[in-house]
């Protein structure tokens, strides 16, 4: 893994528009990224044609075309990417059951169960669902919902989670254990 330090110099070039910055932050980035879609593509159903390539480069271009984002370092810059995997993701879900609407299949599923709690003995469910499940997390606590999007898409630590979001470790951490116990309640109605 790149020092963090290289990933926040090279971003704070792209941001000041420095010529060839972008050629030098793809190195210290695209293997993080890669990481994070073999996660996600590790738990599309049998038969997907996904491949973790195209969650990485369609992810990537999303984030460097965010005309407006002023980088700031590494942990901002993987926050930004969870969002834009959240969104991604969540597209190709649309997409693949816009595509088998009328079959009673159910999109991308993903293993929420064994991520959100070991112990909650969940099936697996629709990103979709999660999708509306965190949407309705955040209508009741954004920073709540903004903490399980960092930490669930962007595989951030709590610790670095809590960096991104300006909070202190120890509020993270109890801002975690609650998203993660209601999103597992509302998770299992949903698929119950």
């Amino acid at each position: 893994m790149n020092h963090p330090h290289d990933v926040t110099n090279a971003l704070l070039e792209v941001s000041g528009g420095q010529p060839g910055a972008m050629g030098r932050l793809i190195p210290l980035v695209y293997e993080e990224l890669r990481r994070l879609a073999d996660r996600w593509i590790q738990e599309e159903p049998v038969g997907h044609t996904w491949q973790p390539t195209d969650l990485v480069h369609e992810a990537y271009v999303r984030i460097v075309n965010q005309d407006r984002v002023c980088w700031k370092d590494r942990a901002h810059f993987f926050a930004i990417s969870s969002m834009v995997i959240r969104r991604v993701l969540v597209g190709h879900a649309r997409a693949r059951n816009a595509e088998k609407r009328g079959r009673g299949l159910r999109g991308r599923t993903l293993a929420t169960a064994a991520r959100l709690s070991k112990e909650s003995g969940l099936h697996p469910v629709d990103v979709l669902a999660l999708h509306e499940v965190l949407e309705s997390l955040a209508k009741q606590s954004p920073r709540r919902a903004e903490l399980v999007t960092l930490r669930y898409f962007g595989g951030l630590s709590v610790k670095e989670a809590a960096e991104v979001m300006g909070i202190s470790e120890s509020t993270a951490k109890e801002h975690w254990k609650f998203a993660r116990a209601w999103l597992v309640s509302r998770l299992k109605e949903t698929t119950g």
